[in-house]
């Protein structure tokens, strides 16, 4: 799904690019039935090969184990190995890994602690359902930001619990204190790449209700579902208490109408 955030209001648009049809809005899907339904089908987002299982957002197998994008270093960026000459794809690593990174706080369940490529900071904070978020920091390059990140997180969670983010069960603890114990975290050399004033942004989600109880499912094992979407929010679709993961449906060939 894409999405739009518009800061002034702090609302977030979701979108899909459906093939033979124009972009369709989810938001306004949200209070009608919606049925999905998967064709059988499944192929590589970068390759565009048919494969059984896809890893690390929609890659077979070949391209998981081959491309800078799907490197343990993505997942760990303090493990950043592109100054050893041993990068997977050293023109991929130079445009991704040498741009501003952002250092951030989130609130989507807990305060936590992230990173994200400077560009698509508003995208990565949608993508976790966060309700409110900050930039702390502008580092040059991922191995930096990487370290920055494991440092404070000795003490402050690089997580998101997804389920409470759904049923929108979050914390009200004030970014303040939670900014200052990542200060003192850092070392001298971190704390110059540190933003004066910060700013926090919220985030207004499309949901008429959130679940009680969640329940995912994936279409390997229900191909055919239909029910009244209740809401959208991270990268779930959310119909009353059963929720799907379409970014981990990438890849899929689904037939969606409603």
């Amino acid at each position: 799904m894409h999405t739009e955030y518009t800061p002034e209001t702090g609302d977030v648009q979701y979108s899909l690019n459906l093939d033979n049809s124009p972009v369709c809005s989810m938001n306004e899907l949200v209070g009608q039935e919606i049925t999905l339904s998967f064709q059988g089908n499944i192929f590589c987002t970068f390759c565009g090969k048919k494969t059984k299982k896809t890893f690390s957002d929609g890659l077979c197998y070949r391209c998981f184990i081959t491309l800078p994008q799907a490197d343990m270093c993505i997942m760990k960026p303090h493990e950043c190995h592109f100054h050893k000459g041993t990068c997977r794809d050293e023109e991929w690593g130079e445009k991704h890994c040498f741009q501003a990174q952002t250092l951030y706080l989130s609130r989507s369940s807990c305060i936590k602690i992230g990173i994200t490529r400077q560009p698509q900071q508003f995208t990565r904070w949608v993508d976790q359902g966060a309700i409110e978020a900050m930039a702390i920091g502008t580092f040059p390059n991922r191995l930096e930001v990487g370290q920055a990140e494991k440092a404070i997180s000795a003490e402050l969670s690089d997580r998101t619990n997804w389920r409470n983010m759904l049923k929108n069960i979050v914390t009200d603890a004030p970014f303040e204190d939670h900014l200052e114990k990542a200060k003192e975290l850092l070392n001298e050399e971190q704390k110059a790449n540190l933003i004066e004033d910060v700013k926090a942004f919220k985030f207004n989600y499309p949901v008429n209700r959130y679940p009680e109880k969640v329940k995912s499912f994936k279409l390997d094992k229900v191909p055919y579902f239909s029910k009244e979407l209740t809401g959208i929010k991270g990268q779930y679709l959310i119909f009353g208490d059963e929720v799907i993961n379409f970014r981990s449906h990438s890849g899929y060939e689904i037939s969606i109408s409603c």
